[in-house]
């Protein structure tokens, strides 16, 4: 195991009703509050006037930042950073996914930043102080609301890159599983894709000796297999709804990357993806893992994608090591299509024109990953088998 130094210092406040506490957390910070949130969500939930009623109770004064788009652009953080500094703006609060969160985050850290706000995008090296940040989650996914990251869009440059700083963490967050009740299916199946790659990347090592971090990662990996598919069939499910955002907390906060080398290759590669046809990201994540699980597949890593296969599928350990591997990866693209993800790019709308240009953007900072490190002809084949 690697050495590591272990933080996690987000508050969470997790359950029915914990919105109870949302104005004595902000006044921790001070009275005057940025919302964020996306496209209306919370208003037909009824979350947005509840987050109303509590501020004008407690005589928090709040402006609003609305229409955060599902890749958040850096237009919309430009935008957010102005209304900060007009109203010097004292925490920033984020209600809704990681999107929403994710925005909420890099205007914390454009705040203080005399730069434009891309700057810190591409070089986080420039992050040096963030308005305080806190969120309230309304879509299980991305993880953003106990960690220190964010991935930020620009259409200009049809670029998708992620950021962070150890003070982009949310002071707080509240977890209410109900206001994920609503989350339409595909969401729901998007969302869930996207916390198994989560795990992947990290679950997925050349660290061997981090025993207890993989029983972890596959015991998060099994509750989404067992939760996933009855969050849709039952979207008021409190129990499948609850263990889904309790486990995209855990599959990102640190907890199961401690002491390990991480892949994040994945990850790297539909960030382009998104970049330039602006598809859902849990979508691309769920279309290319199989094809990459496949690439990576040889004789130095078939024994980790055997113990993928034994402890997470159930699968035979009797078996040929490549049988079992091949079979828990068909496994995984199983369930993918199961939850109703489409299984290829050509479903989304992604043909072959761009592959060649994405793929080298996606290795424009060097190789991807060190479990199977990819370079841009590597890229290119996984994205062509993904077709």
């Amino acid at each position: 195991m690697l050495n590591f130094n272990y933080s996690i210092p987000t508050k969470i406040f997790f359950g029915k009703n914990k919105i109870d506490v949302l104005a004595e957390q902000i006044k921790n910070c001070g009275s005057k509050v940025l919302l964020v949130y996306g496209g209306g969500s919370i208003k037909k939930i009824g979350l947005y006037d509840k987050i109303i009623d509590i501020f004008n109770k407690n005589e928090i004064s709040f402006w609003e930042l609305s229409g955060v788009e599902p890749n958040p652009r850096i237009t919309s953080v430009r935008k957010g950073i102005e209304i900060c500094r007009t109203n010097k703006i004292e925490l920033i609060l984020a209600v809704g996914g990681g999107s929403t969160i994710d925005c909420a985050k890099v205007i914390g850290a454009g705040y203080y930043y005399d730069g434009d706000a891309w700057d810190i995008v591409l070089d986080s090296s420039k992050i040096n102080k963030v308005l305080p940040i806190a969120s309230i989650l309304t879509l299980s996914a991305t993880g953003s609301e106990m960690d220190a990251g964010a991935v930020i869009t620009n259409l200009e440059t049809n670029g998708k890159l992620a950021t962070g700083h150890k003070d982009m963490a949310p002071k707080f967050s509240i977890l209410d599983p109900t206001y994920t009740f609503t989350v339409p299916k595909n969401q729901t199946a998007a969302g869930t894709a996207d916390i198994m790659s989560h795990i992947f990347e990290v679950y997925f090592s050349n660290t061997k000796e981090a025993y207890l971090q993989n029983r972890m990662a596959e015991a998060l990996l099994k509750t989404c297999i067992n939760y996933g598919r009855k969050a849709i069939d039952e979207p008021e499910n409190y129990e499948a709804r609850a263990n889904l955002m309790w486990t995209s907390s855990l599959a990102i906060n640190g907890l199961l990357s401690y002491g390990k080398e991480t892949e994040w290759s994945v990850h790297a590669m539909e960030h382009e993806l998104s970049a330039f046809y602006d598809i859902t990201h849990g979508v691309g994540l769920a279309i290319l893992t199989p094809h990459w699980m496949e690439y990576a597949l040889n004789d130095n890593t078939v024994n980790n994608f055997v113990e993928y296969g034994v402890n997470v599928w159930g699968i035979d350990p009797n078996g040929d090591k490549y049988e079992i591997a091949h079979s828990a990866i068909k496994k995984t693209r199983e369930f993918f299509v199961s939850l109703g993800i489409p299984s290829s790019l050509r479903e989304v709308g992604i043909g072959e024109e761009k592959l060649e240009k994405m793929a080298k953007q996606a290795t424009s900072r060097g190789k991807l990953g060190k479990f199977k490190p990819l370079d841009a002809p590597d890229v290119l084949n996984i994205y062509k088998a993904a077709l």
